[in-house]
């Protein structure tokens, strides 16, 4: 029983510690067929809650997504000329992981609450990143993507450049709406590049 706690911890610590590389787990929405989302005119205009105006990391996000979505064929332009309005949310908050008592296989481990994963160096944290694309004119939400990674560091703006690049690797994501990306860190640069994007299996 001890020996299978320890294999399921020491699994999913080797996940957070960059042993597997960088990650994201992708989900879309689409409120039209896959092939039909975000089509026609790509200009958009950033929309912002009003928390995020006050926020200090926002900008950067903002930035990140600026650059990303110019390489996918996206203009930003003013509100009242924009074809979507683009919504951003994102949040880091400590990952509830946990180990099973029983035999598990490697990427099948149970998660219970509470689980002593300060012991394979520190606490876990969840990242994750929504954008929602809304049709200006009419305010109906078109296309969803959110992408969500796991690592220890409690800062956001670590794994921002990640989770962008994963939750815009494809624009839009095709059917089905569950997918995996890996991504490998540029060593001269530090930015993250995607390596693959797949479907997770059911």
């Amino acid at each position: 029983m001890v020996k299978a706690i320890l294999i399921c911890a020491a699994l999913a610590a080797a996940s957070l510690t960059g042993c597997a590389g960088l990650s994201a787990d992708v989900h879309t929405a689409h409120a039209t067929d896959a092939a039909a989302a975000l089509q026609g005119e790509r200009t958009y205009a950033l929309e912002r809650m009003p928390s995020q105006d006050a926020s200090a990391d926002h900008p950067q996000f903002e930035s990140l997504l600026r650059d990303v979505l110019a390489k996918r064929g996206f203009a930003e332009t003013p509100g009242k000329s924009a074809r979507y309005l683009l919504s951003v949310a994102y949040d880091t908050r400590p990952a509830a992981i946990g180990v099973d008592v029983k035999d598990c296989a490697p990427g099948d481990c149970g998660h219970q609450p509470g689980a002593p994963f300060a012991l394979f160096g520190g606490p876990a944290y969840r990242h994750a990143l929504t954008l929602r694309f809304f049709e200006r004119t009419t305010g109906q939400e078109v296309y969803k993507v959110s992408a969500v990674s796991s690592d220890r560091d409690a800062d956001p703006l670590h794994a921002a450049p990640a989770l962008v690049k994963s939750a815009l690797a494809q624009l839009p994501f095709a059917a089905p709406a569950d997918w995996h990306v890996k991504l490998r860190e540029d060593k001269t640069s530090g930015v993250p590049d995607v390596v693959s994007v797949k479907p997770l299996q059911p």
